[in-house]
């Protein structure tokens, strides 16, 4: 298994609105995809692209940053906005090239996968992996998007 590039910073959000007029007004945003709910996952997810190196292939912005709201109290993302109602970074998500070969790696060096692989917000196979085995960071694994709404220029 190899590192690929950081594709996204989760961000969770009491209020997707009122986090898009922040990233607009202060941090000058251009580029804010359009909200769209992930019901099999309890949440409501927006991304904003980051400028990108013209010099390299792939797409033209940098990495995104997802913003994550809760659809109900049953969401996942509660809980975290209950220790933190103002919101904040929630997870990093790294590309891998084969998710299959990411997941066994992981597992064979004892990391504790979070739950079944699945489809995530960019329509590709994700896992989360326990932030006590990651540096005290919640991770997201992806397999690279080819072609998806998320993800095209």
């Amino acid at each position: 298994m190899k590192l690929g590039r950081l594709n996204h910073i989760g961000v969770a959000t009491p209020s997707i609105a009122e986090s898009i007029r922040y990233y607009r007004e202060v941090m000058g945003a251009e580029k804010i995809r359009e909200p769209f709910e992930l019901e099999e996952q309890g949440v409501r997810v927006c991304f904003i692209d980051t400028p990108g190196d013209p010099t390299e292939s792939g797409p033209s912005f940098g990495t995104q940053i997802e913003l994550i709201e809760p659809l109900s109290d049953a969401s996942p993302i509660t809980g975290f906005l209950a220790k933190n109602p103002a919101g904040g970074q929630h997870h990093v998500c790294y590309e891998v090239e084969d998710i299959e070969d990411a997941r066994a790696h992981f597992e064979a060096m004892g990391k504790r996968i979070l739950g079944p692989t699945r489809i995530g917000a960019h329509g590709t196979p994700i896992f989360f992996l326990h932030p006590k085995d990651m540096m005290g960071q919640l991770t997201e694994i992806m397999e690279r998007p080819k072609e998806t709404t998320h993800w095209s220029n």
